[in-house]
Formats: C-alpha cells, structure tokens, sequence
C-alpha cells in the first residue's frame, strides 16, 4: 500500500510539474502559431519597455500575433532562447557586449568597425540579422551627487584622480573581474584606482551614491534613477568604455518567414536617443508606470512613427 501510494504521489508530482512549467509561458512549453512572434526580453527597465514597444509596432502594423518571454537574466539567456529557436526577436542587443561575450572578441571602441564585426558575424555564423541602432547606447558611466561634483570640481573620469585614493566606489559586481573593458583595464587607461571598490548589485549603486554611502558609483548611462536623484554623469574622456549600442536582433528565418517585420522594426532606427531612453526609463522606475505603458504612450504620442516619421 506504501508503494502504491508512492507511486501516486509521484505521478501527480510530474503532473503538477509539467502544467506549472506549460504556464509559465517560456517558448517551446506552450504552442505558439506560426503567426506569433516571440520577443525576448531581459529582466531590466529599457529591455522591458522596448519589448512592448515592439510588440505594439508589430501589432499595430500587420496582422501578427505576440508574445513576450519577459524578465530573462541575462544576454547570454536571450541569445540562446534566438539560437534554439525558441524566441524570434530580441527586444535589445548591445554591440559591446556581444563582442566579448558571444563573439569572444576583444572590446573595440571604435563603433562603427565594432557594428561591423558583430553584424557580419550574427548573419554568418547564427543567422540573425542585427538591425541598426534604436539611437541610445547603454554603456557604463561614473556618476556622483551633484554636491561632491560641484565640492571636488567632478567633470570628467580623469577628474576622480586627485581624490581616488580616499574613495569608496560602488561597482556593478561583473565589471571587477571583466575582461576587456573591466576594472584591471580601467586602471591601466587612466592611471589610477580607488581606495576601495565595492562590488553590489547594480539597482543598488544609485541609491547608495544618493544616500552618500559612496563617493561614486559606476552604473548604466541609460538608468532613471540617474534623473530620480538628480546624478551627475562623469565623462569618459579617455573614451575607455566601448560602444554599447542598442540594437533589435531578429532571426532570419523569422524575416524570411514574416518579411513584414524588416520595415516594421526598422521605424525604430535612430528614433530614440540617449536622454530620450532615460526619460522612459524614469517613468518606470520612479514615477511606476508599467513598462507596457509607458511604450504605448510613446509610439501614440509619435503616431507609431508614421508619416513624417518624427
């Protein structure tokens, strides 16, 4: 009788198993038509609200369906959902990052060569077409309080000299030991280092520079919690970070099969700029408006790009 009810347990155990997993919406675990297009998106702001800025494009000029694989950690996540197929597009793509990452490549900071490379290498080698820029580039940037800027004179990186030895900076945990364009570069580039790093996760950076438990802190360019706490960027006058361009990336078999979606995606191109991608970022993040909101109101406010295309 113990064995028989053990064997029950199990069976409904497998079978709880596999409807959670049909549930939770990852590509290959529930049918999807070939008339759906599936957008991954990692789990930060700017990839969540360009995800539903795309599915509205797509919705709105054809008669396609969508869904969205939301909230995937990382860009190596998303990259194998396109090559399994297992998603068609992916909301964004940073030219930087798969350099290094995907391509193994060394960090170029010339943009254009860096667009090159990947572009060619993504059609060849994974067949997935890399479109041009959606005009914004996510890249790491020093930041401080306006206060200690204005105290110590802060403009540029090379600024941060003079006072680096007695600073406690706040860093995104993967840039320590990151090749290419890590911390072992930085102090090569420009000659110094900090007192202390202190290696957290990045939504916590900006609050502890704000909350003046850190002098400084490394974030992303495009965050909202930039303009939140009234930030002051520093430049990066030794041009140290490489391009980090954003980009959508949809798989060719996707276009080839949906030809629609080339000229679609490609109303996106150059029609959101740096200060453009923060301020959307800071509707979610400080003020609370859902991501799918906030994109929606954008592509109204632009009348989806259409006419003029301004």
């Amino acid at each position: 009788m113990k064995n028989i009810k053990k064997w029950l347990l199990t069976v409904v155990a497998l079978v709880v198993g596999v409807i959670g997993l049909s549930g939770c919406g990852f590509p290959g675990l529930a049918g999807t038509s070939n008339d759906t297009i599936r957008i991954a998106s990692q789990n930060t702001t700017e990839q969540q609200i360009m995800a539903y800025m795309l599915q509205d494009m797509i919705q709105h000029d054809s008669k396609l369906k969508t869904t969205i694989i939301n909230n995937l950690g990382s860009g190596t996540v998303s990259f194998n959902a396109l090559k399994n197929h297992q998603a068609d597009i992916s909301a964004i793509r940073y030219v930087g990052t798969d350099l290094t990452t995907i391509l193994g490549r060394n960090a170029d900071r010339n943009p254009k060569r860096a667009e090159k490379v990947v572009t060619r290498y993504f059609n060849r080698k994974y067949h997935m077409t890399y479109f041009p820029s959606y005009g914004f580039s996510d890249t790491y940037a020093f930041m401080v309080t306006q206060k200690k800027a204005k105290q110590l004179h802060l403009k540029t990186i090379s600024d941060l000299k003079k006072h680096a030895s007695k600073m406690d900076v706040g860093i995104d945990q993967i840039w320590l030991n990151r090749k290419g364009d890590g911390y072992d570069g930085f102090k090569q580039t420009y000659g110094f280092q900090f007192g202390k790093v202190d290696p957290m996760q990045i939504g916590l950076v900006y609050d502890a520079v704000a909350a003046n438990k850190m002098d400084a802190v490394l974030g992303y360019s495009t965050d909202g919690r930039i303009g939140s706490y009234h930030l002051k960027l520093l430049k990066d006058n030794k041009h140290y970070f490489p391009p980090y361009n954003a980009s959508a990336v949809v798989t060719n078999q996707a276009l080839k099969r949906h030809p629609e979606l080339k000229p679609i995606i490609a109303k996106l191109d150059g029609k959101i700029n740096l200060k453009t991608m923060q301020k959307l970022n800071y509707q979610v993040d400080n003020n609370l408006v859902e991501p799918e909101v906030v994109a929606k109101q954008f592509l109204e406010k632009h009348h989806y790009f259409e006419g003029s295309g301004d």
